[in-house]
This record gives structure tokens, C-alpha cells and sequence, in this order.
């Protein structure tokens, strides 16, 4: 926990809720008649709200970006490194606003969360939420905070999906658009990732046919197993071999199936935590959510055509060891935006933490993603 909260620090912050009654028709062809999202602000919405900015989170993230929920907290929001006074996303510059995306279980109406209609858990019949659906979802609550539009919208990983999906939905209400670590779409190879962490998560027979939360149990063996994985992805050879080797957790080998290795210490620690604060059903949903974002799709595969319309200003940011989300898949993203004649930077930075760089504080990074927010608060009347 923090002993004091640095200067540079949003400080003590509360997730709000707020309740929607409007019915949202989701692409699956579904309805969920009334939802609720959780959300956290930070920083204050100067007079003629144009200073508003939307975080969205990745796959495992949520609501809570930045500061501390209470002194007992023993850990920072989840890109607390870039959002506060006079960090790169400046809280005394900009309002950033971030939610935690329908589906998700951190407060938002999703698996983990009563079903109005049954009085139960909805579990896996929560229905298969999009890209898009998440981005229509968002319109609706910028609206609810009477924000007429972004100044930007930022996101790494499947965050900068929903920022590229934003600029081709609403192309008029986004200014600037920072995508970070993501692609157009999910390779085959990112599929199978998914894939085989959701069997693992279904395999396990405290899955319940996605009932457990009914069973007043979990498939944490699945969900441990799933996390491995995913983290294993999400790191690079380099910073394993730079954290790990193959340094072991005794001195000597056990000659058993046991712990050996330090990494596999680790990886164990990480699958462990996170059953503690994720839902089985929601990571299922999520990698689903993934692996359909493609909005080329809808206009005959061609993403320049698909980013035609928006007015948006981007800036395109990867990191050389992130082996997840490529570096070639964010030049995908700049070739098409430049075919579409739209105005873009971008910067390929050298890093080694593999595609969890987006969430890192590397001094380089943080200081060109700065300079861009700097120019874009100049901006703002």
C-alpha cells in the first residue's frame, strides 16, 4: 500500500456506476434491455467539455487506470505510469474517463452480474459482445456526461482496437485517435492463443457448463492455465531470459513436476492472482471479442475505405519485442490510414518487455506519447 501518494498521483478514487434503461441491440442480434457500466474519472471537464478523453482498456483490464482506491491499496491503477498532473496524459490538461466495457466484471453488467429478467448470474448466457457494440456502448455514455465529443481516444492492445473502431463510427466525434500495440485484426496465430485458453477454462470440471457462480465455485485450475498462456504471450524471450534464465527457485533440480525454474514460479503466481480477480466467463467473452474485431470486413476487406470518413488525427505507436501485436501489424494500420489520405504519426519503439511494453513506463515512450498529448492540450480553446 501506498505510505504517501505522490504528487504526481491522481490520489484516492471511487468507480461510479450508472444505470442504462435504453434497450442496445447488440451485433450478435441480441438485446440487453437495461445494462449498467462502471467508470472512473480523473482531472475536471473544463467549460465547454472539449478537453474529455476515453481510456479503453485492454483484454484482463478495467474502470480503474489510475490512482488508488483507498491508502490500503497495495497497487496503482493499471496505467497509473501515464495518467495524472503532469504525466503524459495530464489530469490537470484533460478529463480522461475510463470504463469498464459491457461484458466486463469489475461493475460493469456482464457475466458475473444478476440477470433482471432471471434474478440469477447470467453466466455464459450473457450474450457475445463486439468491438463496435463496446464503441456504441461508449456514445451512449459520453452522452449520459453531456461530453459532445473526444478530444482523443487512447488505447493499447484491444483498447486500440476500440480507438480504431471509434474513428470509423463516429468519425466526427473524435479529434485524435492513439493506438498503441494493436492491429486491423487478429492474426491465426492469435486465434489459436485464444482458442486454447478457453479450453482450458471449459475443460475444467469446476466449469460447471459455465454455471459455477450458481455452484458457489470457480475453474480456477482453467482460468490459471488460460492466464500462463496469455502472459507468456504478452511477454518477449528477451524479458524472460532477462528476469529468469534459467535461474532456479532452490539452487538444484527437484527431478520432479514440481516448481524447478524460477519462471515457472512465476507463471504460477500470475495464474494464481488472477482467479482471484477475474471472471472465467468474462475472459471467455473477451478473447471472443477479439477474435471477431475485423472492421475491414464490412467494407470489402479494405481498411483504408473503412477508415475513409474519419476526420481524426492519429498517432500509431509499437514496440520492436512485442511479438503479440506485431510491429508490422501497426504499419498495417499506417499504410491504410495513409492510403486513406488521413494524417498520421507514428514510432516503432525499442523496447525488450515484449507487447506488456504498452503498460511499461519506458522513458523513450513515455516522452514521445507526451509530446504528442502536449500538442494535442494546445489545441483546446
Amino acid at each position: 500500500m501506498p505510505e504517501t501518494i505522490a504528487d504526481d498521483s491522481v490520489g484516492i478514487v471511487e468507480t461510479q456506476i450508472i444505470h442504462f434503461s435504453e434497450a442496445l441491440v447488440l451485433e450478435c442480434g441480441k438485446t440487453l434491455n437495461e445494462y449498467d457500466i462502471a467508470y472512473e474519472t480523473y482531472g475536471e471537464l473544463n467549460a465547454d467539455a472539449s478537453n474529455a478523453i476515453l481510456i479503453c482498456h485492454a483484454l484482463s483490464g478495467d474502470q480503474h487506470a489510475a490512482g488508488y482506491h483507498s491508502m490500503d491499496d497495495k497497487k496503482a491503477g493499471w496505467w497509473d505510469s501515464a495518467i495524472g498532473p503532469g504525466k503524459a496524459i495530464d489530469t490537470n490538461r484533460f478529463f480522461v474517463v475510463c470504463i469498464n466495457n459491457l461484458g466486463g466484471c469489475k461493475g460493469s453488467s456482464g457475466p458475473n452480474t444478476i440477470n433482471p429478467a432471471t434474478g440469477k448470474y447470467w453466466g455464459p448466457d450473457f450474450p457475445i459482445v463486439t468491438v463496435k457494440d463496446w464503441v456504441l456502448c461508449q456514445h451512449r455514455f459520453m452522452l449520459s456526461l453531456n461530453i459532445g465529443h473526444w478530444c482523443a481516444v487512447i488505447g493499447g492492445s484491444l483498447g486500440g482496437m476500440q480507438v480504431l473502431q471509434w474513428t470509423i463510427d463516429y468519425p466526427d466525434l473524435i479529434k485524435y485517435a492513439v493506438v498503441i500495440a494493436a492491429a486491423p485484426k487478429l492474426s491465426a496465430q492469435n486465434i489459436a492463443f485464444n482458442e486454447v485458453a478457453r479450453q482450458s477454462i471449459m475443460a475444467d470440471p469446476d466449469f460447471c457448463d459455465g454455471h459455477y457462480l450458481e455452484k458457489n465455485t470457480v475453474p480456477r485450475r482453467g482460468l490459471m492455465l488460460a492466464r500462463m498462456l496469455g502472459h507468456i504471450t504478452y511477454l518477449s524471450d528477451d524479458a524472460m531470459r532477462d528476469k529468469f534464465g534459467r535461474e532456479l527457485r532452490e539452487g538444484k533440480l527437484n527431478f520432479g513436476f514440481d516448481v524447478d525454474f524460477q519462471v515457472e514460479s512465476y507463471l504460477r503466481y500470475q495464474g494464481r492472482s488472477f482467479v482471484d480477480r477475474f471472471d472465467a466467463n468474462t475472459y471467455l467473452l473477451m478473447t471472443k471479442t477479439l477474435d471477431y474485431f475485423d472492421p475491414a470486413s464490412a467494407y470489402d476487406d479494405n481498411l483504408a475505405l473503412a477508415l475513409q470518413r474519419t476526420s481524426a488525427k492519429f498517432l500509431v505507436i509499437s514496440f520492436t519485442s512485442d511479438w503479440r501485436f506485431a510491429p508490422e501489424r501497426s504499419r498495417e494500420i499506417v499504410k491504410q490510414l495513409l492510403q486513406a489520405e488521413k494524417q498520421v504519426s507514428y514510432i516503432e519503439i525499442e523496447a525488450n518487455q515484449g507487447h506488456d511494453a504498452f503498460l511499461i513506463p519506458i522513458p523513450h515512450y513515455m516522452n514521445v506519447f507526451a509530446s504528442y498529448m502536449t500538442t494535442i492540450s494546445e489545441t483546446l480553446s
